[in-house]
């Protein structure tokens, strides 16, 4: 195979064609346009180049993943026996070009030419950072920065992102819609977000650009709010309280956040787990912020150790392994724990398990090693006092139940008892 050079070609208007880009496609020996049917491809004819195009795939193919990956296969083929150029609209933002960079990293380059996006972003007055996509594309956006979505080709695609960006931005939202163009300059008109599906001519010139929108003003937010409103709290002039706290006078609401999100988990109220994990995620988020001031840890430290401990820990799916059941998993897990925390001994890996942890969860976990490895507590604690304690605890383990989340389940019942019987 060899070599395939990718060409922009902007929007499509001949001028937007770069003096680097007509160089390229004038020297090349098989030229392949994604789409023949803009000015650049009229520009190529009238200067006697010789190309084809993908045009007739959009017919063949029954939907987009379908057409991406024909493209990409006729791409491939075309640079079987010699260098291939393709020119798309817009290199850094095309799923056909994506699919080749995935398939043929070694045999792939991006080449000259304007991307799609610059005079639109230019003509919207957008400050960078900006984020951009096309409009097949498009997933949860990140409302910080302005959101560009380019080649919103048919009505219906233009319907699917406005139910998609109505849910983080309001359907009122005033959006800066570009309606197909075949000149360079572009203009647009200014939209509510409901509107978006409503007008009355769509193509792969079409586009449309959202600005960022203020923190205090979200419909939604996402994890990066969550560190804005952090910094916000804890900045010069924020949050007394906020601004005062350390990882030690944090480390007791983690806790409490814990087990009042397993009572809303228990109770089936989920509106109300949501938010409890709010309140656990914001645990998470404040002690990386004072980490992040205090040099000791960062949010990305938080990630990187999970991510690696998830990957590390799940050999059967991410290496060579095999495990069929989740009991196997589980065991395979454990093991694993032990091997890394270097536990070589029975009462090591019992000594492990965190004396933070409440009695009752404790017991439960050091039980359920103790049993793992053949051992039996009732003959090692025969005359201990709290041998029946730790009898029904295992109890209840036998039952798949949590002594402490029992416990917490019985006071309830008996709160609600107490109150039945006044009333």
């Amino acid at each position: 195979m060899h070599q395939i050079t990718v060409v922009s070609l902007g929007a499509g208007p001949r001028e937007q064609l770069t003096l680097g880009a007509l160089e390229t496609l004038e020297k090349a020996k098989r030229l392949i346009l994604r789409t023949g049917e803009i000015d650049a491809a009229a520009c190529l004819r009238e200067r006697g180049l010789q190309f084809e195009t993908l045009d007739e795939l959009h017919e063949q193919c029954e939907d987009f993943d379908a057409f991406i990956a024909a493209a990409a296969e006729r791409v491939k083929r075309a640079a079987a026996r010699a260098n291939a150029v393709y020119a798309v609209l817009d290199a850094t933002n095309d799923e056909t070009v994506a699919a080749l960079l995935h398939a043929y990293p070694d045999h792939v380059r991006l080449g000259a030419g304007m991307p799609l996006y610059a005079p639109l972003l230019q003509a919207a007055g957008a400050q960078l950072p900006a984020r951009i996509c096309s409009a097949t594309s498009l997933t949860v956006p990140e409302t910080q920065d302005g959101l560009l979505v380019t080649e919103m080709n048919t009505r219906q695609l233009a319907g699917e992102c406005k139910l998609k960006l109505a849910a983080w931005y309001g359907d009122e939202a005033e959006a800066m819609f570009f309606p197909p163009a075949r000149t360079a300059k572009r203009e647009f008109i200014r939209i509510p977000l409901y509107e978006l599906d409503r007008q009355p001519r769509y193509d792969h010139t079409a586009a449309v650009y959202l600005p960022p929108v203020e923190l205090t003003r979200k419909e939604r937010y996402d994890l990066w709010d969550l560190t804005r409103v952090l910094r916000r709290l804890r900045g010069e002039n924020g949050c007394p309280w906020d601004r005062e706290q350390t990882h030690k006078t944090l480390a007791r609401y983690l806790i409490e956040e814990a087990y009042e999100t397993s009572q809303a988990v228990n109770e089936e109220d989920w509106d109300h787990v949501a938010e409890e994990l709010g309140d656990v995620l914001l645990q998470v988020f404040f002690q990386a912020d004072i980490g992040a001031q205090y040099g000791t840890f960062e949010l990305s430290d938080v990630t990187t150790a999970i991510c690696r401990k998830m990957i590390a820990r799940h050999t059967h799916i991410f290496g060579s392994t095999h495990c069929d059941t989740a009991e196997e998993v589980a065991q395979s897990w454990e093991r694993m724990k032990q091997q890394q925390r270097g536990n070589n001994t029975i009462a090591s890996m019992l000594a492990d398990v965190s004396s933070d942890l409440p009695a009752l969860l404790r017991a439960e976990k050091v039980l359920k090693k103790l049993q793992a490895n053949g051992l039996d507590y009732q003959a090692l604690l025969a005359d201990d006092p709290a041998l029946p304690l730790l009898r029904k605890v295992d109890a209840l383990r036998g039952q798949s139940l949590c002594a402490e989340e029992s416990v917490h389940l019985a006071l309830k019942r008996l709160i609600e008892a107490v109150e039945k019987q006044e009333k």
